[in-house]
């Protein structure tokens, strides 16, 4: 499968070191979050992930808004990436919180979140892997 594109980024020392994109954009000092002990100085995986989810997914909202000929522009998905224990390791679990514009009705924004959650490559991505759950707002 051919990509339209592919992000690179390398990390160092894990959460308490560096994220820098190959291109420069991204150069982040990462940090264990007050909650795990750390002193909250820098960023996190769960941060990035969130930031990442929030915005892919809104874009497909967009999409699939555009296809429906329904104005989502003035909508706003805030993702919530919790971090829990999970056997001996860790998992993941994520709320994507969709505030669609007032002059929305309920069904049709539904309808349109649900169907972008079909097309945002990190849902895909998730899908079967880690719990998602949409809340329309």
């Amino acid at each position: 499968m051919d990509a339209l594109y592919t992000a690179v980024a390398t990390a160092t020392h894990g959460r308490e070191g560096r994220a820098v994109s190959n291109d420069g954009k991204i150069d982040l000092q990462l940090g264990f979050p007050v909650e795990m002990g750390g002193n909250g100085q820098g960023t996190n995986p769960e941060q990035l992930f969130a930031a990442g989810y929030a915005a892919c997914f809104g874009s497909a909202l967009g999409l699939v808004g555009r296809q429906a000929k329904v104005d989502v522009s003035d909508a706003a998905v805030t993702a919530e990436v919790g971090l829990h224990q999970q056997g001996e390791g860790f998992g993941l679990a994520v709320t994507l919180r969709v505030e669609l514009p007032d002059s929305l009705d309920e069904a049709t924004g539904r309808k349109l979140v649900e169907t972008a959650h079909q097309v945002c490559p990190y849902s895909n991505a998730t899908r079967g892997n880690i719990p998602v759950e949409l809340v329309i707002e």
